[in-house]
């Protein structure tokens, strides 16, 4: 990680400085997928400019921040959960929502509220991984698919009346998005890398659909966050029949890189710096070791918290 080394940090602390990455994610959705909050059964939706170029409003779908990080801060979860299960480690249990360890990678990373009746245990750890809401790249009326369902009578094999109608996200519908990481070890880069590329399932009914394909296709680092997803997507729409790595890496130095507050500080990842850091990442192996280590830092973060 020797080319974001110096966007690093050895161990989290509780006062955090400005080092920053963004991961420049492209969720593709690979199955019908149900984005929605409301009991309406309608799907989340917004009104943006429909690119840059072109100011005129365009409906589009909404891939809300709460619902990305619910996921994947769940599968994290289980990966600390299988990985120091098979390195042999005891560790504190750990679970959402409402038994937070506060000494885990994931509290670390995620976030985590106390629920102890002390006055310095009730002190919390912040975030210091950061979600916006996505937009889809094509307006809602390009990729919004309604289906019925229907009971079927065992004994006959026939179906009666539909039972009703769901609001989905038709697949291969690509969000642009950024997942932004603040004063993160090399650990913990990893572990959201790991993390990002192993969650698949998102939405309000992922028991019969919500399979999502994350990929990582660009790495800004800096004292700042340069671009937000909606910057991301309103680009992108322009360039929407060929996107490329190289592309995004382009119009990201050329058109907000120079709006940063600290320019000279920010570096933006060509494409194959982006898939050699990907990579390192990915074949970081959660050993006892590493764990050990993960564990370790938060543990005495959270010393240096309430103590």
């Amino acid at each position: 990680m020797t080319i974001i080394e110096q966007y690093l940090v050895d161990k989290p602390q509780p006062l955090i400085g400005a080092k920053t990455l963004q991961l420049i994610v492209m969720r593709e959705i690979l199955d019908y997928t149900v984005l929605r909050t409301e009991e309406d059964r309608q799907l989340n939706t917004v009104y943006t400019p429909l690119s840059v170029k072109e100011d005129k409003a365009t409906r589009r779908v909404a891939f809300l921040a709460t619902k990305q990080k619910a996921a994947e801060s769940r599968q994290l979860e289980q990966l600390l959960r299988t990985a120091t299960e098979e390195a042999k480690l005891s560790i504190p249990e750990c679970y959402l929502k409402d038994k937070l360890c506060m000494k885990c990678p994931r509290c670390g990373l995620y976030g985590a509220t106390s629920t102890e009746s002390g006055q310095s245990e009730r002190a919390n750890i912040k975030h210091r991984i950061e979600y916006s809401t996505a937009f889809s790249l094509l307006p809602y009326e390009n990729i919004a698919t309604v289906t019925t369902f229907n009971a079927i009578n065992d004994k006959n094999i026939t179906t009666g009346q539909a039972l009703g109608s769901r609001y989905a996200v038709a697949p291969a519908t690509l969000f642009p998005s950024i997942v932004t990481l603040k004063s993160v070890t090399s650990i913990e880069l990893a572990l959201a890398v790991k993390t990002l590329l192993a969650c698949k399932s998102y939405g309000a009914e992922s028991r019969i659909g919500g399979d999502v394909r994350n990929t990582i296709i660009g790495v800004t680092a800096g004292w700042e966050e340069v671009i937000t997803s909606l910057e991301l997507t309103l680009e992108l729409y322009d360039r929407r029949d060929k996107i490329t790595p190289a592309e995004i890496a382009a119009f990201i130095k050329k058109d907000y890189v120079p709006k940063a507050g600290n320019p000279d500080k920010v570096i933006v990842l060509e494409k194959e710096q982006t898939d050699e850091l990907i990579k390192e990442c990915v074949n970081t192996t959660l050993d006892k070791g590493l764990l050990e280590k993960a564990y370790k830092d938060i543990r005495e973060y959270r010393a240096i918290q309430v103590g």
